[in-house]
């Protein structure tokens, strides 16, 4: 099994019957490959919820149901070219890379629960995932806070465009009862009482996980029920959002803050981001494969 699912770089060779791309141009492959094309979600452009399942970019099987898919720590890889997405000449290619995965799984719940101006947005977590929520949700226009554990990355939060950093703890969950429009919670971690965030929400207003935790989470209805608030998810984004997404950070140049290492690094990079010893992303260099 070859890993990798945020690939960026550059055609080299074309099937002959492709149109949408020549060799030269800068491309991305994202966290699928494929999809079924002919359910009610593939035919209304939300083929990352295909209902027969996109096949993912490694570590799955093609539509035939028995060629292997291999993901990106290579140097090259091999996609149809529905599935490729045109990276803005103004992003360099190690800062599109994360765009492809962690960039679209925060761009599709800021679109798709209307974040824009005069909302008031909390990110919880201010991680791979986390900062890109806020630089998104900041060119939207949105009021953002982002919630955390620690203050460690607050400078940075600020820095970004933050409005506020807070701790989670009793004061702050108090201070913003009732405050947020949207809030989105990008930490893994099923310890997190739900129940004081949704408190946080707005009338109406609604909480999307896109965390994924190794247990189920405990929940409480009561705040939920008693002010119409939502708990939702949210997985990655389509091709054509994930396209819009790409070009929304080409006009307002929008990147991840990343290190670049090399393959040979890989096991030390793994227990830096075991002990959150990231800003944000790690990017493989393949060149130096």
């Amino acid at each position: 099994m070859v890993p990798g699912h945020e690939i960026a770089g550059v055609v080299r060779e074309i099937g002959v019957n492709v149109t949408k791309y020549k060799i030269g141009d800068r491309v991305g492959v994202g966290c699928f490959i494929d999809s079924c094309r002919n359910c009610d979600n593939c035919h209304n452009h939300l083929d990352n919820y295909c209902l027969q399942g996109h096949t993912p970019t490694y570590n799955g099987v093609e539509r035939d149901n028995k060629t292997p898919t291999y993901g990106g720590y290579s140097d090259v890889i091999v996609v149809d070219e529905n599935y490729v997405l045109k990276i803005p000449n103004n992003i360099a290619l190690d800062k599109a890379a994360p765009l492809l995965c962690a960039g679209i799984t925060l761009y599709s719940p800021l679109k798709n629960w209307h974040a824009g101006k005069n909302k008031k947005i909390a990110i919880i977590g201010m991680g791979g995932l986390g900062h890109m929520g806020l630089k998104l949700a900041v060119a939207m226009e949105s009021e953002v806070v982002v919630i955390s554990h620690s203050d460690r990355k607050k400078a940075d939060a600020l820095k970004i465009g933050a409005s506020d950093f807070i701790i989670a703890n009793a004061e702050n969950f108090v201070k913003y009862q009732s405050h947020f429009d949207l809030i989105i919670n990008t930490v893994s971690s099923a310890e997190i009482n739900l129940t004081e965030y949704f408190n946080l929400l707005k009338f109406d207003a609604t909480l999307v996980a896109i965390g994924a935790p190794d247990k189920p989470y405990s929940i409480n209805p009561f705040p939920l029920i008693m002010m119409r608030r939502k708990f939702a998810g949210s997985v990655i984004g389509s091709i054509s959002q994930t396209q819009e997404m790409l070009d929304f950070c080409g006009k307002h140049n929008i990147t991840p803050e990343i290190e670049v290492i090399s393959p040979s690094y890989i096991d030390q990079a793994y227990q830096r981001m075991l002990k959150s010893d990231v800003r944000y992303r790690f990017v493989l260099d393949m060149s130096r494969l």
